[in-house]
């Protein structure tokens, strides 16, 4: 009898280690641990911003984003050209590299079918383990929300379904970022396929992020939503449609970022050029 209860014993200890190893690790194309630790207090600086490289208009606007101290730096995807490890070392190593630490990434369209080799690399290397498809953090009072718009993003996958358990407490102070945009009066336009990781998040989130089209953009609240693209990272510009109705904001002659400082309940945004310049900027509040 003793000998059965030290080998349940056993093979249960096998059991819940195996488990606790899946979970602590899981493999690679999937996400939800936490690949991005949180920022501590009651006040965070978070920039955001994609579709970079190292041209000299890349450069400036890295070194805007590391003029002053900041928590994260949301970087919206795309290494130019494919996204490989030479991409990362030629086009991301001299402009983003130095605060690799403090980014929290989500793959572009350029990095995802490439990604064994450039994005998981990069998670191996900056933070020490493979790469997060989707993850989540906390900053500033806020749910930091990072998805993919490159894999399987159905209301029945996985990541639907991760996003679903994420979304389950109260409020909307959370901030959900991926590639590209649900809604874009840029040259990409509206992707229609991304419409259920917007419609997960109506009703429990005040802000999306998203890069894709070359410029910067500030949609009018819609479900609740502030939706921003900040896509001027340096690569190039992509024309807006400023008669789209849609628009509350939109840049496609400057280089720049998106800067948000958060606190428990508001979000102050800004649009910062390369040169310094502000041209659009507010706060955005969320229910606790």
């Amino acid at each position: 009898m003793l000998l059965g209860v030290l080998v349940g014993l056993a093979a249960g200890f096998g059991i819940f280690h195996g488990v606790k190893a899946l979970l602590a690790d899981p493999p690679p194309g999937s996400g939800g641990f936490p690949f991005v630790s949180s920022v501590a207090g009651q006040r965070a600086t978070i920039w955001a911003v994609g579709d970079g490289d190292a041209s000299d208009a890349g450069r400036a606007v890295a070194d805007r984003i590391g003029r002053a101290p900041f928590d994260r730096l949301l970087y919206l995807g795309d290494v130019y050209e494919n996204g490989t490890t030479e991409d990362f070392a030629a086009n991301y190593a001299p402009t983003y590299g130095r605060f690799a630490r403090r980014t929290a990434p989500t793959p572009g369209n350029h990095d995802w079918p490439g990604h064994k080799t450039g994005y998981d690399r990069y998670g191996r290397k900056a933070l020490g383990r493979r790469a997060a498809a989707w993850y989540a953090f906390n900053a500033g009072g806020w749910r930091v929300v990072s998805l993919n718009s490159e894999t399987d993003h159905s209301a029945r996958s996985l990541q639907g379904r991760w996003l679903r358990s994420e979304l389950r407490n109260p409020g909307t102070c959370r901030i959900a970022f991926w590639h590209r945009p649900r809604f874009s009066a840029g040259k990409h336009g509206d992707q229609e396929d991304v419409g259920p990781l917007w419609s997960a998040l109506r009703g429990h989130a005040a802000i999306v992020l998203n890069g894709h089209d070359h410029d910067m953009q500030r949609m009018r609240p819609m479900g609740g939503i502030t939706a921003f693209v900040s896509g001027a990272g340096g690569r190039s510009h992509y024309g807006v449609d400023r008669d789209d109705g849609r628009l509350a904001f939109s840049d496609d002659k400057t280089y720049g970022a998106l800067r948000l400082v958060l606190r428990p309940g508001s979000a102050a945004f800004a649009f910062v050029a390369a040169a310094g310049r502000v041209p659009d900027s507010g706060t955005i509040g969320c229910r606790r």
